[in-house]
């Protein structure tokens, strides 16, 4: 068994204050911290056309390498509003998922989000595009009028994300 090394820096993940993710990453590349904010384009629909827009992949989160000791300095950030934990420790994105972020955003796909009607509570959907793309799950409740907390399990583990009502589809 190979004991962590404390000095060893990693992908520490952290929550922003909502819509501050920009800002929060020029802050802490500011201070000297490596950061990454993966983003990616969406088309967005207005009532008189249609633009494409790069937001983040995953909203409010961070992710700053770097060692654990330096957790209550990153915290000092403007923006970051607590480190998530995982099993009672700090959460680390892992190599592997890194890559398999990487290789989603170098596509360059666009999503076009479009609501669906009538998804229900208990309802089982698809996720039709993205990340989570051919993941079964099961609505859990509405987050607002564009999007729903849906249930995924895989690999035994069940997850609970947001995801726009125009990336599933009603099973």
């Amino acid at each position: 068994m190979n004991p962590e090394n404390p000095n060893e820096k990693k992908w520490l993940v952290f929550y922003t204050k909502s819509r501050a993710e920009k800002k929060t990453l020029e802050y802490l590349q500011k201070f000297g911290f490596e950061a990454w904010l993966p983003m990616h384009k969406v088309l967005r629909q207005w009532s008189d056309r249609k633009k494409k827009v790069e937001i983040p992949l995953f909203n409010s989160y961070i992710f700053v390498k770097d060692i654990e000791a330096n957790i209550a300095e990153i915290l000092k950030v403007p923006g970051i509003s607590w480190n998530i934990r995982h099993n009672g420790k700090p959460a680390v994105l892992h190599l592997t998922e890194q890559a398999t972020i990487q290789r989603f955003i170098e596509t360059g796909l666009t999503l076009e989000t479009q609501a669906v009607l009538r998804l229900e509570q208990g309802q089982k959907v698809q996720v039709m595009d993205g990340p989570l793309k051919g993941q079964i799950g099961e609505v859990e409740a509405t987050y607002n009028d564009d999007k729903l907390y849906v249930t995924i399990e895989s690999l035994g583990q069940q997850v609970m994300v947001s995801i726009s009502r125009g990336l599933l589809k009603p099973l």
